[in-house]
């Protein structure tokens, strides 16, 4: 047991390795990837301290959680995950992993300890600004906060293993995709909007939505004292259910494709 252990993280981290070196070559994705969560928390935080009348410190711990896993780690881990299996199956990368021992699993968390790392250099940018802005974060349960901004990672890229499989062939298929679905997804998720602000009839939507969950679970986690799961930990269930799931459905996406890939 200890052996396939080992034998899934060395090859894991390779995976990760390699796809972490293409990015950092390049080096316009992993800027943009900083630049825009920084920008959108500060817009976030600036908007809401003047409309909502409150202070600038208070308005940055309102918009830091949905601006993390609402809309930073969506364009990283779902979007660059998507990216990354259309690019994988362009430069036909996937039929030379056929002829190595490499399997299934091993591909998959490389892929997610890749975006893992990504997602934890803007969980840092974004805590950075909002505590320079004075953000205190009263309730500060970090460990459950780290928990959902795993499980957070980990849907988006077992969702992304989906969408990239089955509905992406080319790398421009990516932006189609993200803008249909994403986009409206994100603000339903009070990723650019506080959800306080949604009529009932939005609010009735939101709740089938997983970043409403997500966004909610991690406000909770951070800015709630006395309960850090919110009102019977509903939102939090759902994230952990909704990871469960994308992680399984990504799997048979993943295989599907080899299955595919492999009478091309």
């Amino acid at each position: 047991m200890v052996r396939l252990l080992k034998k899934y993280w060395r090859e894991s981290w390779a995976v990760a390795r390699r796809i972490l070196t293409e990015l950092f070559r390049r080096r316009r994705s992993l800027i943009s990837w900083l630049i825009f969560p920084a920008l959108i928390l500060m817009l976030n935080g600036l908007i809401t301290a003047e409309r909502a009348d409150t202070t600038v410190s208070t308005a940055f711990e309102v918009a830091a959680p949905p601006t993390l896993v609402g809309a930073a780690l969506f364009f990283s881990c779902l979007g660059g995950g998507v990216a990354t299996v259309v690019s994988e199956r362009e430069q036909q990368t996937l039929k030379r992993l056929f002829l190595s021992p490499l399997s299934g699993i091993s591909y998959f968390l490389g892929i997610f300890l890749a975006h893992s790392v990504i997602g934890v250099g803007q969980t840092l940018v974004i805590f950075a600004i909002a505590l320079i802005a004075g953000a205190d974060f009263p309730g500060a349960a970090w460990p459950l906060a780290v928990f959902i901004i795993w499980l957070s990672i980990l849907a988006y890229v077992g969702l992304g293993f989906m969408l990239g499989t089955q509905f992406a062939r080319r790398t421009e298929d990516v932006s189609a995709l993200i803008a249909a679905f994403g986009v409206p997804l994100m603000v339903l998720g009070g990723a650019f909007l506080p959800i306080s602000l949604f009529p009932e009839s939005l609010l009735d939507i939101a709740k089938f939505n997983p970043i409403y969950h997500m966004t909610e679970a991690l406000t909770d986690a951070l800015l709630d004292a006395e309960n850090p799961l919110g009102d019977g930990g509903g939102h939090f269930w759902f994230l952990l259910i909704f990871a469960g799931a994308m992680v399984i459905v990504g799997w048979l996406s993943y295989q599907r494709m080899l299955v595919e890939e492999r009478q091309l």
